[in-house]
């Protein structure tokens, strides 16, 4: 590996143990094994350095996610059926990855002082928008609805996360969170 990738990687380690607002670029040269002028030469600053390091988190969160919904998918399963199954491994890939939610949600406080880091969520929120309608067994539909129904799953997908970091003895589960969307539609109905 390189010092661009040993960079990285200690980026992620510094974020997971200090969170964003703690990390220093001395917490990423040692953790990293790289010398400070490195994070320079590679990224310019650390700021951008750990916007990289986040990425990359964030990408391989969605990969693991996206294995285990399909470990739990089944041929035959009814929609209903693979709601369930699906929203089962959104909530067991929070205790996996429970740091990288603590830090999504650290770092909405810092968005309005960090530019660059809200104009890439705001994209890999579409990203992101668009892979839970494809995770969900959606793909296909209109553009105007998949972005709708995306938005959806993510809205869900936050609020159980918030749940489940703040209480997760108490958090939804995904037949509680079944049962819920059910009673809504029929009240709606």
């Amino acid at each position: 590996m390189g010092n661009r990738e040993d960079l990285i990687d200690g980026a992620a380690r510094s974020l997971y143990e200090k969170g964003y607002s703690r990390t220093t670029a001395r917490d990423i040269a040692s953790a990293s094994g790289v010398s400070l002028a490195a994070i320079g030469y590679h990224f310019g600053t650390k700021e951008t350095l750990l916007h990289a390091a986040l990425y990359r988190e964030m990408a391989r969160w969605g990969d693991d996610l996206a294995t285990a919904a399909a470990k739990k998918i089944e041929p035959g399963m009814s929609p209903t059926e693979r709601f369930e199954a699906i929203w089962t491994g959104v909530i067991e890939s929070f205790t996996a990855h429970r740091r990288l939610w603590m830090l999504q949600f650290e770092l909405l406080g810092h968005l309005d002082s960090l530019p660059e880091l809200r104009k890439n969520l705001v994209a890999s929120t579409a990203d992101a928008r668009d892979g839970l309608v494809e995770l969900f067994g959606d793909a296909g539909i209109e553009p105007g609805r998949a972005h709708t129904l995306g938005a959806l799953y993510q809205a869900l997908l936050l609020g159980v996360a918030e749940q489940w970091l703040v209480d997760p003895d108490h958090a939804m589960s995904a037949e509680e969170l079944l049962t819920a969307l059910r009673a809504l539609s029929s009240h709606l109905a």
